[in-house]
């Protein structure tokens, strides 16, 4: 009885590892497949996040681009409006629309010349010349401030 319990515990036991063990064709060709449409789903992700992030840049090369025109359009009118100040005042906001210029000036060319080179970069730039571009937004304020001594 004993011998019969232990010699049925055992072809069980092989029973069920031959069971586990064994690998359908159709299992491995499931697997092949899926495996195919998982590439295919993750290769339209990819596309997806590639067309989001390039629209994301030339959305914001645009908005680059009409706030640089804006600080254009700043410098022409308060050269309009110094023309009016003395001499010695005029001269002292010359020098500094001429630095508010070159910096605007600079700052499209950076946004021009960017090449795009992924996304962590692109955020990291982005980050930068938006801080850069709101110190000179608040220069082209300060500078049209008219100060009363």
């Amino acid at each position: 009885m004993k011998k019969s319990l232990v010699l049925f515990t055992a072809a069980t036991f092989l029973f069920a590892a031959g069971l586990t063990s064994c690998h359908s064709p159709a299992s491995k060709a499931e697997k092949v497949e899926s495996a195919k449409q998982d590439v295919i789903e993750a290769k339209k992700d990819l596309d997806k996040a590639t067309k989001e992030y390039l629209a994301d840049v030339e959305k914001y090369r645009a908005e680059t681009a009409a706030k640089v025109a804006a600080n254009d359009k700043i410098i022409a009118e308060f050269n309009d409006r110094i023309t009016r100040e003395k001499k010695e005042v005029r001269a002292e906001y010359e020098k500094k629309i001429d630095a508010l210029e070159q910096k605007n000036s600079d700052m499209k060319k950076a946004m021009d010349d960017y090449k795009v080179e992924g996304k962590e970069k692109w955020e990291s730039f982005k980050t930068e010349f938006s801080r850069d571009m709101d110190e000179l937004g608040k220069a082209f304020r300060d500078l049209t401030v008219k100060n009363v001594k």
